[in-house]
């Protein structure tokens, strides 16, 4: 376990116990203990003598080292099966903590949001110490809103639930090869179902074993062709496996990953050669069905260069494949990811390990961007920890010959318009983030003014997840986003398409402004652990799907060039 894990598991153990009444004294242990890893910038196998470590006490230490040696708490296994888990879900309802849930768990027999329904509905919550009236009425309100499943769920939910079919199918041998399709195929931030397209030779032995390996609620339909399933989720996710020889897998392959107007447009074309386009293959005039062994093969047959998933969303894209080559970001394109953390702030990972994670994936490059000293909740540096990290990063710099770790800061735009640091300070790094973190409420004019300040200084290179937003969670702050394209045009300071699965900041929309303003951008994951760090596929996806070229992401840029922006933003 990393430690952002095993933080999170102390945590869990911590919200058990105040669910069950314990001691508030051995409740704030556990909390404290997280809170200790979180502050000290070692990896946890750099931790030689944890019970010597400020705020971890000897019990707390056992259950650490019990995590690091075995992946799981026998404290934590114990709890989970005294208390129903059924408890943790009320947490996402708005005013609830441990100590409300447990206090309802064990004199009102609360153990899920049924239960607590009833219990509201029978004004049973209302006459709990510490509750009212008001707080049973908002707890009712909040269930009724939440029993209505939304109509789509985002990307990063159903990308969740996408790698865990993913898993399974990879561990069927009758399995050649699959790909999800639809929505999620190309990008979408939100969608109403998942599509995978399988070639199989036997469809029924996948489709059983598919059965017994997936939470499944029920199996909606099945046959030689397709099977359609409802996970057995909070939302009742439905999913279509569709099934392909080898011979038609492409074609199928192309027609559910869609769009709708994308296969229109297909059909129109082919209708013009006097063909037909379906799942199957190309049907010609005289009745013979052509196959293909790849997409590309398909749209070379109408001679048309390649269409990437994520921009077949039926407008000008045939028109622009017939003349040549797209010009589009690919993954391959990018050099290098310009946003991370490490345990210096909120991190998962060392210094160390993000630099040579980064590298492994083949980048010439990356910048350590830590939280700024203001966002104390993410252990911000102060300005004599940022210069020491500074000093540290150089000599990280030293082992490498094909990589470069650059220095960097993630800071905090704060209330009031000011920086979280002097330029003096800044001026002694390699890249400047600004982004906002905090006073969300404030009106547009306080919000602009904030951003503005941030572009206009001097070393401010990159505004970070400029509309705050969370992917299903949050609308972000009130940012006027075309007022803020203007202003990094006229300050040349670049905007952030955060890859992050759960902001994808700038949305595609925006992010198709932002080039034809000739404003520059950088596609980064914002990693606070190695796993992060493949988000960065989804977000060049996203820029494919707003029409980005490459060469107006500075992370596809050779290091001399980037640094050459480090030093003259309005070069560029």
């Amino acid at each position: 376990m990393n430690k952002k894990q095993i933080i999170n598991q102390l945590d869990t153990i911590a919200l058990y116990l105040e669910i069950k009444g314990e001691n508030p004294f051995k409740v704030a242990a556990y909390h404290r203990a997280g809170l200790a890893l979180e502050n000290d910038p070692r990896s946890m196998a750099g931790m030689s003598d944890l019970s010597k470590i400020k705020g971890i006490g000897k019990s707390t230490a056992q259950v650490i080292e019990e995590l690091m040696a075995q992946g799981e708490s026998s404290v934590l296994l114990a709890l989970e099966k005294d208390i129903p888990h059924s408890l943790l879900d009320l947490l996402r309802l708005p005013g609830l903590g441990g100590k409300k849930i447990g206090k309802m768990y064990r004199e009102l027999g609360v153990v899920d949001r049924d239960t607590l329904k009833d219990a509201c509905e029978q004004g049973k919550v209302s006459q709990l110490a510490g509750f009212g009236k008001k707080t049973e009425e908002h707890l009712l309100q909040s269930l009724n809103e939440q029993l209505h499943r939304p109509k789509e769920l985002p990307i990063p939910y159903m990308l969740d639930l996408a790698e865990k079919v993913e898993r399974v199918l990879r561990s069927i041998e009758t399995v050649s090869r699959f790909a999800h399709a639809g929505s999620l195929r190309r990008a979408k931030e939100k969608m109403k179902d998942l599509d995978f397209v399988i070639e199989t030779a036997d469809p029924e032995a996948v489709s059983r074993q598919l059965i017994e390996k997936l939470p499944i609620h029920e199996v909606v339909g099945q046959g030689d062709a397709k099977m359609t399933v409802q996970l057995d989720d909070p939302n009742q996710v439905s999913i279509d496996f569709r099934f392909a020889t080898q011979e038609i897998y492409a074609s199928m392959l192309l027609h559910f990953t869609g769009s709708k107007d994308h296969n229109v447009l297909l059909r129109r074309l082919a209708k013009e050669r006097n063909e037909k386009i379906s799942e199957y293959g190309i049907e010609r005039e005289d009745g013979s069905v052509q196959t293909f062994k790849s997409e590309e093969d398909i749209y070379r047959y109408f001679g048309m260069s390649f269409i990437p998933p994520q921009a077949r969303e039926g407008k000008s894209e045939l028109d622009l494949a017939k003349k040549g080559p797209l010009n589009l970001i690919k993954l391959s394109d990018i050099k290098g990811d310009l946003h991370m953390h490490s345990t210096w702030s909120d991190g998962s990972h060392t210094i160390s390990e993000m630099a040579e994670a980064m590298r492994s994936r083949g980048y010439l490059y990356a910048c350590l961007t830590d939280h700024s000293q203001s966002l104390r909740v993410a252990n911000g540096l102060s300005s004599e920890r940022l210069l020491e990290q500074n000093e540290k990063v150089k000599k990280i710099n030293e082992h490498y010959d094909d990589f470069t770790l650059f220095s960097g800061i993630e800071m905090d735009i704060l209330p009031d318009g000011s920086l979280d640091y002097p330029n003096e300070v800044l001026s002694r790094l390699d890249f400047v983030i600004a982004s906002i973190h905090s006073s969300f409420s404030q009106d547009k004019k306080q919000i602009m003014k904030r951003l503005e300040n941030a572009c206009r200084n001097p070393y401010v290179r990159l505004i970070a997840h400029p509309t705050g937003r969370m992917l299903g969670k949050r609308h972000g702050y009130a940012v006027d986003v075309s007022r803020l394209i203007e202003l990094a045009k006229e300050t040349g300071t670049a905007l952030e398409l955060n890859a992050s699965r759960f902001r994808l900041d700038l949305s595609s929309e925006w992010l198709s402004k932002v080039q034809e303003a000739g404003v520059k951008i950088a596609i980064n994951t914002d990693s606070h652990s190695l796993k992060m760090m493949e988000d960065m596929k989804l977000g060049v996806e996203t820029a494919i799907r707003a029409g980005i070229e490459p060469q107006n992401v500075i992370n596809t840029w050779p290091t001399d060039r980037l640094m050459d922006f480090f030093k003259n933003k309005k070069a560029f």
